[in-house]
């Protein structure tokens, strides 16, 4: 009979509890410094004069998709988030979406463990009220 295996492993195994608490921590962390970075921007921008301002439109979630979107899944870190970030707000400016659709639209890009997220976050204030989160 062969020998049983023995873990030589200090470290126990992640839970999908832990899994998802260190998610919701990075993308704490990575909206902090996402919303820290366009703060900076947008005080940067106020400075060096006028610039060009697009008039917003109701766009459609087709064209919104058309831009070709990155999805975001949970598991890509905080570096991952931020360039969802970079892309969702880069399609934004060029599709010309006004306030009202940027959170739907923005979030019919969550997949998995995000989506996950996101749905339990919106549950329970009401989707009318998270859909006007800016």
């Amino acid at each position: 009979m062969p020998p049983k295996r023995t873990s030589t492993s200090a470290t126990p195994a992640m839970t999908q509890v832990a899994i998802r608490q260190l998610v919701a921590d990075s993308v704490a962390v990575a909206l902090e410094a996402q919303a820290a970075n366009m703060a900076n921007t947008d005080n940067n921008n106020r400075n060096t004069g006028p610039r060009e301002t697009h008039v917003a439109r109701k766009c459609t979630y087709k064209e919104f998709m058309s831009y070709q979107p990155f999805y975001f899944n949970g598991t890509e870190g905080a570096v991952g988030l931020i360039r969802w970030f970079e892309r969702t707000e880069s399609i934004f400016s060029r599709s010309n979406c006004i306030e009202d659709c940027k959170v739907k639209f923005a979030t019919g890009t969550l997949t998995e463990d995000a989506l996950s997220w996101w749905n339990s976050y919106a549950k329970p204030i009401g989707i009318e009220q998270v859909d006007k989160i800016a």
